[in-house]
């Protein structure tokens, strides 16, 4: 494919290249004759602002994979796949409420730390292993390869030379600088990424409105492809490739009424809350309160996010399917081959950026992807490197070791952690949509994550030895399920894997009488109002568990079995609740928070119920 860029195009992407470079490696400059200490390289010394803190963790989650591969599930599926956005704002106000505001207050480095903190190192070392395979053969392979394609697509660059350019570029100042280089040059990247990403918006928009302006062009995509506008997608409703020639049913990966009431709550919550990569920005914030208001800010951002990522997809679909090869030449006045089409759903953002950004900003706009990427790698790379060095080098080789060797140890498993990622990521070639590759393939471990790590902070009943093996059955139990029924859409197993690992890790720990201690229980006071919410949420799971059993048969074609799913995540809490408040024998290394520790001010409170207000807007008008 030829080139897109012309002289100018390279001296913006070049500018901005230089500028990412130049202010990583200058905000995590040492003093000289100063070492880095621990905290500093993995933690950023604790200095994140609260839009420092937001604007990275958009950064680190916004990549590739949305750019390229929500643009293509756009391309294919519709504006259906934004529930990972629009559910993940929804996430964030509970993980800044609730999730985040004990990790800060225990001090936490990683995710694994907290495990063994809370459990034991065995625990915590089940899940180091998780999160590093996932990692490095999961997020820096996916993440490294559809950026490439992007290169390929619009640069012709060879796609290992694009994969091995952007492990480089994102290496020069993440393994130097750690958190602290990634999380402010994170703050660049955003209005990089927002700013480009919503100009290739704007001019593919432009271009279906046939000269009238973007409102047109909104009104023109809604008509010609009303299919891709069901934010609810039922059985049967709509064919996609299935990457290998054929069709399938969008129901696989999208089924029904699971993306708001099933395990796409387990996905988000696994996600935002203890993905380590992600909650990693929260925990260096500078205050519990600059956290949650972050984390609240991510939130709006994420609502914005699908007008940057899915209406291009959209966009393009609209455009290859609206005109003719000769018609698409004609309006862009290119010949027919340079024009090009779209093979596979991965490809449609690359190609508007292609056609339909004219030079220049066609720099700035693949500033933006490459901004996505980039700092979605330094982040993905700094938590590897994190998760080994604190979780796994530290407790088990080297307890005593100094922050030099600490910090050197991080580096070197950063550049190893890059190298396989090199080898592995030219492998996802084949895949049409990389996106859900990513989706279902994490979907094996989040079960596990949620069951853990949710009952670890808040049920002072869970024992090391029901975390143990509820973490041990977690892939497994995703396996058994794929193998038994491997046309069941991965969002439902997960629904059931979440339902059999609770099981598990109530049974155990309701067992071990003998592993527990006494535990003072709560005033009095705070025993009836806990008691009272128990009661809520046991007839809240009740309900859905009854609605789901009537209606199952009838409403099979949207997942209505989802709301399994929904109805143990319900009693599970009333549990968690009804215990702590009643029961005095509790795990000895129970987690007893202050409850002023989860309160939250007049604005988080209003910016909270505005995501809330959208959303429901959102899915009213849209629902199908």
């Amino acid at each position: 494919m030829n080139s897109g860029f012309s002289t100018l195009d390279y001296i913006v992407f070049i500018l901005y290249a230089c500028v990412i470079i130049f202010m990583g490696l200058w905000v995590s400059r040492s003093k000289k004759g100063v070492e880095k200490t621990a905290q500093e390289y993995f933690l950023a010394d604790k200095s994140l602002t609260w839009w420092a803190v937001g604007a990275s963790l958009i950064a680190a989650n916004i990549s590739a994979e949305h750019f390229i591969g929500t643009s293509g599930s756009g391309f294919a599926i519709g504006l259906a796949i934004s529930a990972y956005e629009w559910m993940a704002a929804l996430a964030l106000i509970i993980v800044a409420k609730y999730f985040l505001p004990v990790f800060i207050d225990k001090g936490i480095y990683t995710m694994p730390q907290f495990l063994n903190e809370r459990f034991n190192r065995g625990v915590s070392t089940a899940f180091a292993v998780f999160w590093l395979l996932v990692y490095v053969f999961v997020n820096l392979t996916s993440v490294s390869y559809l950026g490439a394609l992007a290169l390929e697509q619009i640069m012709g660059v060879p796609l290992v030379y694009g994969i091995i350019g952007l492990l480089l570029f994102s290496a020069i100042y993440s393994i130097y600088g750690g958190l602290e280089a990634v999380a402010w040059t994170d703050v660049i990247q955003v209005f990089f990424m927002v700013g480009g990403g919503l100009v290739t918006t704007f001019l593919a928009l432009q271009a279906v409105g046939e000269g009238e302006g973007i409102f047109a062009g909104l009104s023109n995509i809604y008509e010609k492809g009303r299919d891709h506008f069901s934010m609810i997608i039922p059985e049967g409703h709509l064919m996609i490739p299935d990457g290998s020639g054929g069709q399938k049913d969008a129901f696989i990966d999208l089924p029904g009424i699971a993306v708001i009431a099933g395990a796409m709550w387990a996905t988000n919550l696994g996600y935002w809350g203890f993905n380590q990569y992600i909650i990693q920005k929260g925990l260096a914030a500078k205050s519990i309160n600059e956290a949650k208001r972050g984390l609240l800010f991510a939130g709006y951002l994420k609502l914005l996010m699908p007008i940057i990522v899915v209406i291009p997809g959209i966009t393009a679909y609209v455009l290859i399917n609206g005109h003719t090869p000769e018609e698409l030449a004609a309006i862009l006045g290119k010949p027919i081959e340079a024009v090009g089409t779209i093979a596979k759903s991965d490809q449609a953002y690359p190609w508007l950026l292609k056609n339909f950004v004219p030079e220049g900003v066609r720099g700035l706009a693949f500033a933006a992807l490459a901004a996505a990427i980039v700092s979605s790698l330094a982040s993905m790379v700094n938590s590897t490197s994190t998760i080994f060095t604190m979780d796994i080098f530290k407790p088990y080789f080297s307890p005593n070791a100094s922050n030099k060797v600490l910090v050197r140890v991080g580096r070197i498993v950063a550049i190893v952690a890059l190298s396989i990622a090199a080898l592995v990521a030219p492998q996802l070639a084949s895949l049409d949509q990389v996106f859900q590759y990513i989706q279902e393939y994490t979907g094996y471990i989040y079960p596990g994550v949620v069951a853990v790590f949710g009952m670890g902070l808040f049920w002072k009943q869970i024992t090391p030895n029901a975390a143990l093996w509820t973490a041990i059955a977690t892939i497994p139990a995703g396996i058994i399920f794929k193998i038994i029924s491997p046309d069941m859409p991965f969002l439902l197993r997960m629904g059931y894997v979440f339902i059999i690992l609770c099981v598990i890790a109530c049974t155990i720990s309701m067992l071990e009488t003998g592993a527990k201690v006494k535990m003072a229980l709560p005033d009095e006071k705070r025993q009836r109002q806990l008691t009272s919410y128990s009661y809520v949420f046991f007839a809240l799971g009740l309900v859905a568990l009854v609605l789901t059993i009537i209606f199952a048969q009838e409403y099979s074609h949207l997942a209505i079995e989802a709301g399994y799913f929904m109805a143990a995540m319900l009693i599970m809490i009333g549990i968690i609740l009804y215990t702590n408040a009643r029961v005095e024998l509790a795990d000895k290394r129970a987690i007893v928070s202050d409850p002023t520790l989860f309160n939250t001010g007049t604005p988080f409170n209003l910016g909270a119920i505005g995501i809330v207000v959208i959303l429901f807007l959102i899915y009213y008008f849209l629902w199908h």
